[in-house]
């Protein structure tokens, strides 16, 4: 099973708001909300919050976000009180962006740590130019330790013919699509590309219905990854 998630705020609205989008976006990810006072205030409970940990966890650990200050200190109480303190670990992230990204992770069969780095590496999403991009990757091609160094560039054009082009859902399919390919695989719409692995970067390039974007990967499954890409985008990201 995946790393579980608990999503702890002030306001049980906004937890469960959250963990309904991640739901869409991760559906094997099992995700917990941890917000207000009961009866409805606002305010974090200690109780609720190690009862939604308990519940997030089905042996893999868990991850727990937080919204404002004191949400923190609840959350990492929480963790603390634990039989094993490190079966779980709270996220310096921002809230929605943070839970995105670590749920795109644990659906992708990511360890605890992992998931916790995607998450703090979630502020806003990675989005670069085409140039940065192909700097970066003239960088790693200049390496030896890499596998993919020595791989042909593999590089195609589509039109984004789905209602919502690359958002939240498609974005998120397009991620775990390529999980277990040896590849490379940036996404470039207009002057800006992503890693097509990042849901936030993906979101971030804004691509419609009726855009054109380029694909371009390196290594081992670089045809094998576009190839599935294009299946994606052929079934309008109907997964």
């Amino acid at each position: 099973m995946p790393v579980g998630l608990v999503i702890v705020s002030h306001s049980d609205a906004l937890a469960r708001g959250v963990v309904e989008l991640l739901g869409q976006l991760a559906p094997d990810v099992r995700a917990e909300p941890a917000g207000g006072m009961a009866p409805g205030g606002l305010g974090t409970d200690f109780e609720a919050t190690s009862a939604a940990l308990a519940e997030a966890d089905s042996g893999a650990g868990v991850v727990l976000l937080y919204d404002l200050g004191s949400a923190r200190m609840t959350a990492e109480l929480a963790v603390e009180s634990l039989a094993d303190p490190d079966a779980a670990a709270v996220a310096e992230a921002p809230l929605v962006e943070g839970a995105v990204a670590a749920a795109a992770s644990a659906q992708g069969g990511e360890a605890l740590k992992t998931v916790v780095d995607a998450a703090e590496r979630a502020a806003g999403g990675i989005v670069e130019s085409p140039e940065q991009a192909t700097t970066a990757a003239e960088d790693t091609d200049s390496g030896t330790e890499s596998p993919t160094t020595t791989s042909p560039r593999v590089e195609q054009e589509l039109v984004l013919r789905n209602e919502v082009g690359l958002h939240a859902r498609p974005a998120a399919l397009l991620a775990r699509a390529l999980t277990g390919f040896d590849a490379e695989v940036t996404i470039t719409a207009g002057e800006n590309s992503a890693d097509a692995r990042s849901v936030l970067g993906v979101m971030g390039l804004g691509a419609r219905q009726g855009d054109r974007i380029g694909l371009q990967a390196t290594g081992p499954d670089a045809e094998s990854a576009l190839r599935r890409v294009t299946e994606l985008a052929d079934s309008d990201f109907e997964g």
